[in-house]
Parts: C-alpha cells; structure tokens; sequence
C-alpha cells in the first residue's frame, strides 16, 4: 500500500476554516459544505481541500440510530439535556459534537490519484500522528470495544479513544473526516450517549447490535497528554503540519459556483434530517 505521505503532499491545499463560527454554525450545514467540497473537488473545480469545524452541543445520530425502538424517548432526553439532535447523511452512530471538540475533513479527487478506502484512513491518521509527534505519545488506530461510533480507525492513546474517522464519497470527490476531543471530559461525553441508547432500547433484541457504552474507555486529548490542548491549538498544530506537505496553503471561502451547490445540498440535508427524524 502506498504511503499516506502521497496523499497529504498536493502542490496546494486549499484551507477552509469554520472552527470559530459560534453556536449559530448548525452541523447540517457541515455536511451540505462538505457534499459541496466533494463535487468541485472530484470534478476539478477546486484544489484539494481542508475543512475545519465546531459545532456546539449537538449529537449526530447514523442511519441505523433512526431504528432505535424508543427513539424518540432518547431524543427527548438529550434535547432536555440541551443538545441538538441531527442525523448524518454518512454511516456510523451517534457521537457528540461540542466547543471542545475539532473536526477536519480532507476532500480529496480521486482521479488524480487512486485513493482506496483505507489508504484514506491512512492519510488523516498520518496527518494527526504528525500533528501530535512532538508530545511522544503512541497512538493506535484500532477499534476501542465500549466507545461510541466504535470503528477500526478509532484513534487512541494508552487504550482511550480521542478520535474517530469516517469517509464519504461523492461524484469523484472524497472526503476523510475526523473528529478530535481536545478539551473537556470524553467520559462524559460517552456517558450521555449510553444514557441516549438505554432509553431508545429499553433492553430490546434488535437486528442491529448496537454499542454497550463503556464511558471509561473514552477521554479528550487534555486529558490523554496532561497539558491544555484547545481547538485552536489544534488548528495552529494542523497547518504548521500541512506546510510539510505543499507550497502552498490558500485560505478561502466557497466560490460564487459553489454557493448555489451549498444551498441546493442544505436543502436537501434538511429534508432528509427531518425524514429521518420522522
């Protein structure tokens, strides 16, 4: 398999920075924006692209959360507990987005090298191995049993769980997103989403297994290195990390074609969500 290095080295990274927006930045907007990136990049349009974002207090749910049998109940509990509740338009189950946590999505062309779906993986843990490397600390990229969202890219330090990879693709583009706890409790974070899953399963057997939450096995990145790690500590770390790799970092909002895409792809973001949520 080719090195992840092959996919981080571009001749420009375009940087879209969404990490400071504020609470009025909605996480289905993200995903309309990265369906977006997806399009102009796979077709040429655009360079290749880093995203960043925060949304504050809110829990994306997967496809396959939408079929809790007490769905609804869990919802109504995390809305109380003053969270927003949404579902993605890519796989995976429920995790909690809040001010202490960065996400970063790579949108990459497929066409101009052949990306698989691991080699993908690949690329964002190399880039956060990079990011991190001068704290000394080893991190994993395994499934850690107990966490929410568990994956094969689960990212960890000494057996917790910090981060979690997914992908999407779309039209030609790829996009490797990954979001990083960096500040705040990650056992409590996992504490509401088993609270959320024993109240939508009441201890039914259904066809999908769902994750018995652990909240012990998940903590923040403050917390793993023992020192303050911020979001915006991140960022810095994430395009000083990004300089070793192109000549060029160009920082951007959508263009003028894109904007119309953004909007027909939130229309459809919403209309979905508010299916899915019935």
């Amino acid at each position: 398999m080719r090195d992840y290095r092959s996919i981080l080295s571009q001749p420009q990274w375009r940087i879209i920075d969404q990490s400071s927006l504020g609470p009025q930045f909605q996480a289905l907007q993200s995903f309309a924006m990265d369906d977006t990136l997806c399009t102009t990049v796979g077709s040429g349009l655009s360079p290749a692209t880093v995203r960043s974002w925060v949304h504050h207090n809110t829990i994306v749910l997967g496809i396959q959360d939408t079929r809790l049998p007490f769905l609804q109940e869990g919802i109504n509990f995390l809305q109380e507990q003053g969270w927003n509740v949404i579902v993605r338009n890519s796989g995976g189950l429920a995790v909690v987005l809040d001010e202490g946590v960065l996400n970063i999505s790579l949108i990459l062309r497929e066409a101009d090298k052949s990306i698989d779906i691991n080699l993908g993986y690949d690329a964002m843990l190399g880039l956060i191995q990079e990011m991190l490397h001068d704290y000394g600390a080893v991190i994993e990229a395994r499934e850690i049993v107990g966490s929410y969202c568990p994956g094969s890219y689960d990212l960890s330090i000494d057996g917790k769980k910090f981060a979690g990879i997914s992908q999407r693709r779309i039209r030609g583009g790829i996009a490797v997103q990954i979001y990083l706890c960096a500040t705040g409790s990650g056992s409590n974070r996992a504490a509401l989403i088993r609270d959320f899953y024993q109240l939508a399963l009441k201890g039914e057997q259904t066809k999908f297994v769902y994750p018995v939450i652990v909240p012990d096995v998940m903590a923040s990145l403050s917390e793993l290195l023992k020192t303050d790690i911020t979001v915006y500590h991140l960022m810095m770390r994430l395009l000083q990390t990004l300089q070793h790799f192109t000549p060029m970092l160009s920082p951007s909002q959508l263009l003028p074609e894109e904007v119309s895409m953004y909007e027909q792809n939130l229309h459809r973001v919403l209309e979905r969500n508010n299916k899915a949520l019935g």
